[in-house]
């Protein structure tokens, strides 16, 4: 927790120097919503308050339902630079509901997730304008309990790209590469994932992405591959503030069945 506290402290610092900078501000770009990540970065001196105001996941098999809700799931994004960013993002409270479908037992369980830090860094149009790419390495803390928290920590690395297509419409791409916490909570194995997203901007304030993504992490108790397809809407009626929306479906039985969202992202 005081390395956290310490993350927080070099953000607000780092936000002080970076004020006198902001005549190089952009257009809001929000990581919210969708399952990519986007190569555009906040600009210097700003700060991006991006929140799932609830998340619902559904995952069950042919002994076991478990839904699992969270609240005010929370990333922070800080403008260090022109195309550097720091970030920092924590779930601070969820619950899962699991029910024995043959007994009908049900257990409830609660807690806080884990902590994550990151830095991107933008590498060709931090606005992300035209063809723009980033590197996003990350780290997570284990600071969570049982419910939501990996139980060690885990790293990786993202380099997510657009590319505007014109007539409204862009290509999204977001591969992952991981060091996943094995599921016995305890050591590390390798994770790796890639989204493919196609976006339309419907208006000046309305915009909405189908996406696909495939999953393969290799636990030593049992390798898995997972699919989703999902699709999200955003809605920024101000030019500091949008509203977003979205639905995943697993396409796949490793998959969870479903998930639904709805979050807000602020910039100050």
């Amino acid at each position: 927790m005081m390395r956290v506290l310490g993350f927080l402290a070099a953000m607000a610092t780092a936000s002080l120097i970076a004020a006198p900078l902001r005549a190089e501000d952009r257009a809001y770009c929000p990581a919210r919503p969708g399952l990519g990540t986007p190569p555009c970065t906040i600009a210097p001196g700003r700060l991006s308050v991006e929140t799932a105001i609830a998340d619902w996941t559904l995952d069950q098999d042919a002994g076991q339902r478990t839904d699992k809700i969270v609240f005010a799931d929370t990333q922070l994004r800080l403008g260090l630079t022109s195309s550097i960013e720091a970030q920092l993002a924590w779930t601070p409270y969820g619950r899962s509901r699991m029910r024995d479908k043959s007994t009908g037992l049900v257990t409830r369980q609660g807690g806080v997730g884990d902590v994550t830090l990151g830095v991107k860094a933008n590498l060709l149009h931090p606005d992300g304008s035209g063809f723009s790419i980033a590197v996003n390495p990350f780290v997570s803390v284990p600071a969570g309990g049982a419910t939501l928290g990996a139980g060690d920590w885990s790293t990786g690395v993202l380099l997510p790209m657009s590319y505007d297509l014109g007539h409204a419409l862009s290509l999204q791409v977001t591969p992952e590469l991981d060091a996943a916490v094995n599921g016995s909570r305890a050591g590390r194995h390798l994770a790796y994932s890639g989204v493919v997203g196609l976006g339309l901007a419907v208006s000046d304030a309305v915009s909405g992405t189908f996406e696909v993504q495939g999953m393969r992490d290799d636990d030593p108790a049992g390798a898995t591959t997972k699919a989703f397809a999902s699709l999200s809407m955003a809605w920024m009626p101000r030019a500091d503030l949008q509203l977003d929306v979205g639905a995943v479906a697993g396409l796949n039985s490793s998959s969870s069945q479903a998930e639904l969202y709805l979050g807000i992202s602020r910039r100050f």
